[in-house]
């Protein structure tokens, strides 16, 4: 999952990077509204993490042109302001969730991690297809009872995928997601990772849980969970 850190802070915003990087996310920084506003409109985020207290343009404006623009990726606010009339404009500007400083990192992750589930329609931690599993708050990856160990980039292609069950996902919308704006989109490492995890998930080739359309990208398919028993 990509996501776009927007705080003036540097240091709570270095300290932030560094959990939010140990958790599997990938990561672009921005210390001041108007670059937010940039990268947050030219670039399809998962969620974004916006401190209120921005120079240039102010976290609650920066959110409200976000929203003008059609932008809909969920927005977690930061403030250090806790009077409720503070944290009710930020919700009234377009923002999903708040958190007030000072706060514990663990509950920043589990709040982002609801965020992008609900807005792909997942409720629930865990999500399934077939005998297939993830925990998307513990990390772990269960094909019926069997645990599977993937490696980080292995993890975040399948959980991204997992999160769109049913779509087919090209392979640039899947590098744009999982890797920092640096990386090559031209390589083949996703192609590397889908055959590692086909081989991880389902050696025998008896399920296939991820289908390539040529010329398109992939899918996860949606199975029912009394069918791979």
């Amino acid at each position: 999952m990509r996501l776009l850190l927007v705080e003036d802070d540097l240091a709570l915003q270095k300290n932030l990077y560094n959990h939010l990087i140990a958790a599997n996310y990938a990561i672009d920084v921005s210390s001041d509204g108007e670059d937010g506003l940039f990268q947050g409109s030219e670039t399809q985020y998962d969620a974004a993490i916006i401190d209120i207290g921005l120079p240039k343009i102010d976290g609650i404006s920066l959110i409200q042109q976000l929203r003008t623009k059609n932008i809909s990726f969920p927005i977690l606010i930061l403030t250090a302001r806790d009077r409720w009339q503070d944290k009710v404009a930020g919700l009234d500007a377009g923002a999903d969730d708040y958190l007030t400083k000072p706060f514990q990192v663990e509950e920043l992750l589990a709040r982002l991690n609801a965020l992008i589930r609900r807005s792909a329609g997942q409720a629930s931690p865990i999500i399934s297809t077939g005998n297939l599993a993830i925990n998307t708050k513990t990390l772990t990856v269960t094909v019926a009872t069997n645990t599977i160990n993937l490696s980080s980039h292995e993890y975040k292609v399948l959980e991204y995928l997992m999160l769109h069950l049913g779509d087919v996902i090209s392979k640039t919308e899947l590098t744009e997601h999982i890797y920092d704006q640096d990386f090559d989109l031209d390589s083949n490492v996703i192609e590397v990772f889908i055959r590692r995890l086909r081989k991880k998930l389902d050696p025998d080739g008896k399920f296939e849980f991820i289908e390539t359309l040529r010329g398109q990208g992939y899918r996860l398919k949606k199975l029912n969970p009394t069918i791979n028993q």
